[in-house]
C-alpha cells in the first residue's frame, strides 16, 4: 500500500494532451520558450540541477545544515509557517500562522531531528533488519512529535515585486538558474524547506513555477485548471481563493460530490535531489515533502498574463464566463436517459400502451381521417414519445396557469441558492434528469419531433398548449428551441415558415407561447450560469428580478 502511494500515477481520465513531460536532457532557453511554456502542461526535468552549488553545499546528510547555517547567520529572521493541523499545512489563514523565527534556531531544530533520524537508522542496523532508510522511510514517527509543525515556505532569495527586504538574499550566491530559463525576468525565488515530513493544501498559484528540489524528496500531484470542478476551488472573493476546499486527509465525499473523481484528472509526478518540475500557472498542486527536504523555486509571469490590458479586463470577464457557460450548456444535453433509446421497438415507460386511456379519450372524440393519418405517419418510437409527452400533461393534477410555473420556478431556485456554500452544487446532468420534457425530446431525430408536433397540432392542440405553457421547463424549452435550429437546417426557408405557422396556431395567444419558451430558455442559461460561478468561482447568485 506505501508503495503505491509512493509511486508516480496518471489518473484515468486525464487527456494525455495534458500529461506532463519528461526531460532527461535540459532543453534549451529557445526550446523552453517556444515549445514547452506555451502549451501551459507540465514537465519534468529528470538531474537538471546536477552541479550546481546549492546541491552540493546545501545536502543536510552532508553538513548543509551546518553550511546554511554560517552561510545565513546566527542574527537573520525568517517567517514560518506554524500548522495547527498537524504535519498538513492548509493554505486558510484559519489553519496555520505566520511566525518569525530566527533561522538559526530551525537549523538547529533540523540537526535535531536528523540526529533522531540517524539514531532509528542505527539502531534497525543493530537489530538486524538490514535495511536501508529510504527518503519514504523517512516520514517518520518523529514527525508527529508535535501537533504543531514549522515550514519555511516561500522564504524570499530574490523578490521584484516587492520592496521588503528578502531575508535569506545571501543563498543567491548559491543559485544558478537552469540553462532552459536564461532571460527570464523573475517575480521571485523562493526557499522551501521541511524538518519533518509535510504536506501542502491543494491550490494553484499565478505566476509559472520551476519547482528544483536541492535536498530529499517531493511527491507533487497535478490537476489542470479544467479540474476546477472537482478540487472545489474557494470562494474568488476569499482570503485563500487559490485553495481547494476539499480536505487532502479525510475528504468529506458527502459535501464535495464531485471530489470523489478527483484523482481520475491527476497526475503524480516524484522529485528526487536534482530534479524540476514546470508547473504552469492555474495548475493545481499538492504537495508532500519528505524529512529535511530543500528546495527553490523561480516564479515569473506568462506572456498571457505580461500582454493582458487592465481595461480590456472586463470583456476578458464576460468573454471568458461565456465560454465556459458554452461548455457547461452542452455537457447536461448530451447525457444519456433513462427510458429506451428508441431504436423502433415499442415499449412503454410508464404502463401506457396503445390502448392508454388518456389516448384513447382524445381520439375517440376525433376520428378524423386526417388526424388518424397524422398519428399514422409517425415512426413507433416517435408515437412512443407522444404517449409519454401526453402521459406528463393529462396526468397532472390540473394544468398550471403559466405565471405561477414561472413563480414556482422562481422560488425553487431561491431555495437552491439559499442552502449553505459548503453543500455541493448539483451535477450537471440533473439539469435534465429533473425535466422530464426534456428527456422525452432529446433522443427524437429534428424531423420526427417536427412530425409529432405538427401531429399534436392536428390531433391534440389543447394538449400542445398546455406542455409548452404549463409542464415544459427550462432544460426542456432549451432542446426543444435547439431541435428547432436542427429543423431549420435541413429545411428551406418557405418550409421553415409554413411549420411555424402550424405550430403557433395550436395557441390562443401565439406569443404567450413564445414568451414562455424565451423565458425558459433565458431561465437555463441563469442555470448555467449559475453552475459556472460556482464550480469555478464557488460564489453563488440570486436571479435578478
Amino acid at each position: 500500500m506505501q508503495a503505491e502511494k509512493d509511486a508516480e500515477f496518471v489518473g484515468a481520465a486525464l487527456d494525455a494532451g495534458l500529461r506532463a513531460a519528461r526531460f532527461s536532457l535540459p532543453p534549451s532557453s529557445e526550446e523552453f520558450a517556444a515549445s514547452i511554456e506555451p502549451k501551459n502542461v507540465p514537465a519534468v526535468f529528470r538531474g537538471v540541477l546536477k552541479g550546481s552549488a546549492a546541491l552540493s553545499r546545501w545536502d543536510p546528510l552532508y553538513g548543509g545544515l551546518d553550511y546554511l547555517l554560517e552561510k545565513v547567520g546566527p542574527d537573520v529572521a525568517v517567517e514560518a509557517m506554524m500548522s495547527n493541523t498537524g504535519h498538513v499545512f492548509y493554505g486558510d489563514l484559519r489553519s496555520h500562522e505566520r511566525v518569525s523565527i530566527p533561522f538559526s534556531t530551525f537549523m538547529q531544530s533540523c540537526k535535531s531531528h536528523l540526529g533522531h533520524l540517524n539514531a532509528a537508522s542505527d539502531s534497525s542496523k543493530d537489530k538486524g533488519t538490514g535495511k536501508e532508510s529510504t527518503c519514504s522511510d523517512k516520514m517518520c514517527p518523529a514527525s508527529s512529535e508535535n501537533s504543531e509543525q514549522l515550514y519555511l515556505a516561500q522564504v524570499s532569495i530574490l523578490n521584484t515585486e516587492s520592496k521588503d527586504r528578502c531575508s535569506l538574499q545571501v543563498l543567491k550566491e548559491d543559485i544558478q538558474e537552469p540553462i532552459f530559463l536564461k532571460g527570464k525576468s523573475f517575480s521571485s525565488i523562493n526557499f522551501w524547506m521541511s524538518r519533518a515530513h509535510m504536506r501542502s493544501s491543494t491550490h494553484y498559484d499565478p505566476h509559472h513555477n520551476l519547482l528544483c528540489v536541492m535536498a530529499g524528496c517531493k511527491k507533487v500531484t497535478l490537476w489542470s485548471p479544467s479540474a476546477s470542478p472537482f478540487l472545489y476551488p474557494m470562494p474568488v472573493y476569499g482570503e485563500a481563493s487559490n485553495h481547494s476546499c476539499v480536505s487532502i486527509e479525510e475528504p468529506d465525499y458527502s459535501s464535495y460530490t464531485r471530489a470523489k473523481y478527483m484523482k481520475e484528472y491527476s497526475e503524480r509526478v516524484i522529485l528526487n535531489c536534482g530534479d524540476a518540475l514546470f508547473i504552469p500557472e492555474g495548475w493545481y498542486h499538492q504537495v508532500d515533502s519528505d524529512d529535511l527536504t530543500i528546495a527553490i523555486n523561480f516564479w515569473w509571469k506568462s506572456r498571457i498574463m505580461t500582454e493582458m490590458l487592465e481595461h480590456m479586463d472586463g470583456y476578458y470577464l464576460r468573454r471568458i464566463m461565456r465560454r465556459y457557460c458554452i461548455v457547461i450548456w452542452t455537457f447536461p444535453l448530451m447525457g444519456s436517459f433513462s427510458h429506451s433509446e428508441r431504436n423502433g421497438d415499442f415499449q412503454s415507460t410508464d404502463g401506457l400502451s396503445g390502448g392508454s386511456q388518456p389516448f384513447n379519450k382524445v381520439t375517440n372524440s376525433d376520428t378524423s381521417d386526417k388526424k388518424g393519418a397524422a398519428l399514422q405517419s409517425l415512426k413507433p418510437c416517435t408515437l412512443q414519445a407522444l404517449y409519454e409527452l401526453m402521459s406528463l400533461v393529462h396526468n397532472s393534477v390540473e394544468a398550471v396557469d403559466q405565471n405561477d410555473r414561472a413563480e414556482s420556478a422562481s422560488q425553487d431556485t431561491s431555495v437552491c441558492q439559499s442552502n449553505e456554500r459548503k453543500k455541493t452544487a448539483a451535477d450537471d446532468s440533473s439539469l435534465l434528469e429533473k425535466d422530464p420534457v426534456a428527456k422525452i425530446i432529446l433522443p427524437v431525430e429534428p424531423l420526427e419531433l417536427r412530425s409529432m408536433l405538427l401531429a399534436m397540432v392536428h390531433t391534440f392542440p389543447r394538449t400542445l398548449e398546455g406542455l409548452v405553457l404549463n409542464i415544459l421547463g427550462p432544460t426542456g424549452a432549451e432542446i426543444l428551441t435547439r431541435k428547432f435550429d436542427e429543423m431549420d437546417q435541413g429545411s428551406t426557408p418557405e418550409e421553415q415558415a409554413e411549420f411555424y405557422k402550424i405550430f403557433y396556431s395550436a395557441f390562443g395567444d401565439q406569443y404567450a407561447a413564445m414568451d414562455a419558451l424565451l423565458n425558459r430558455k433565458e431561465l437555463f442559461s441563469f442555470q448555467v450560469f449559475q453552475s459556472v460561478l460556482d464550480q469555478y468561482l464557488r460564489v453563488c447568485v440570486e436571479r435578478p428580478s
